[in-house]
């Protein structure tokens, strides 16, 4: 099926072809303030028979206004708020004991929520804000709620990375910017987005004999609020410099990532990866237009070793330990 999904492939027309494998699941989504990938993947899967959806994000208000507009167009959608701030751990332990009393376990996270290239500043709990929020708040909250996906059958964890990924691997010496002293908000959220890859690949390494399927993903270059902090016909007009000081802005890259998606068209390659039957042997890869794409993703973002060794940095930084293969 997925097969013929492609670059203009609408999250309406994927969600249309994979309803049967959308109906009576519970779903949770980070990141739904409506206009943005969350809130349409949320909306979509509403029209296609899932069974709950959670939304889950920092403002009651901008929660509530999804809600309302999805069910504008879908009255029997079942939909719940989820308060949680990814920047604060003791927010996210919180929303996930609140997820884990829930009568039926989650059978599809989709990690979605995340800031972008944002100036410097530190989480509650001191960690550089990029990589806090977009790696740290998402790496604690999923292991959490994990033990009860895993009762599920073949619950999948989606990572909405990007393709600026590229422009960053971990640095595992100095992921927090010595405090900010050498910060570049291009290099931290490539960071981040690296981490994400990796994080869904060690999920997949670890838990896929117990059933886990787990994907990363670049949705395409889309205008929603995540751009708030940035200007981008500034950014594209002038060498944007990778880890190594080498200009991002190939022709090669620039044909490949930074084409403009529709909303919808951002959205499809996420409700792929949540639910395409067709992909399960390929669990723990990289997704792009809808489809896997090895080519699009770099090779440290996929390696073994790098997704053991940021779980590990992962679990100090959080304070906590979980299970190991």
């Amino acid at each position: 099926m997925s097969d013929s999904f492609g670059f203009h492939t609408t999250a309406e027309e994927a969600s249309a072809a994979l309803s049967v494998h959308i109906e009576g699941k519970i779903v949770l989504i980070t990141g739904c303030t409506w206009g943005g990938l969350g809130a349409e993947t949320a909306r979509v899967i509403a029209k296609n028979g899932a069974k709950r959806i959670i939304l889950a994000g920092r403002s009651k208000n901008s929660l509530n206004e999804t809600i309302e507009k999805i069910k504008e167009e879908t009255s029997s959608a079942n939909l719940v708020s989820l308060i949680m701030n990814l920047a604060d751990l003791k927010s996210v332990r919180q929303a996930a004991a609140e997820v884990n009393a829930y009568d039926e376990p989650i059978n599809v996270l989709i990690n979605n929520a995340a800031v972008m290239a944002s100036p410097y500043f530190i989480t509650d709990d001191g960690f550089e804000g990029q990589i806090g929020t977009n790696h740290l708040g998402p790496f604690l909250f999923t292991n959490l709620i994990l033990p009860r996906m895993l009762t599920t059958k073949e619950p999948r964890i989606v990572n909405v990375s990007s393709s600026v990924h590229h422009f960053a691997p971990i640095f595992f010496t100095d992921p927090q910017f010595s405090n900010g002293e050498n910060y570049n908000e291009w290099l931290a959220y490539g960071q981040s987005k690296t981490a994400n890859i990796l994080f869904a690949k060690e999920l997949s390494n670890r838990y896929n004999k117990e059933g886990l399927l787990s994907y990363s993903l670049h949705p395409g270059s889309v205008s929603t609020n995540l751009q708030r902090y940035i200007d981008r016909e500034k950014n594209m007009s002038k060498p944007m410099l990778d880890y190594e000081g080498n200009n991002i802005l190939t022709e090669y890259w620039v044909k490949k990532f930074a084409f403009r998606k529709t909303l919808g068209e951002g959205a499809s390659t996420t409700i792929v990866a949540a639910f395409d039957p067709f992909i399960k042997s390929q669990s723990g890869l990289f997704l792009h237009n809808a489809q896997i794409d090895s080519d699009a993703v770099k090779s440290y973002a996929l390696d073994n070793a790098n997704a053991k060794k940021l779980w590990v940095l992962s679990e100090e930084l959080v304070g906590e330990k979980f299970d190991s293969v």
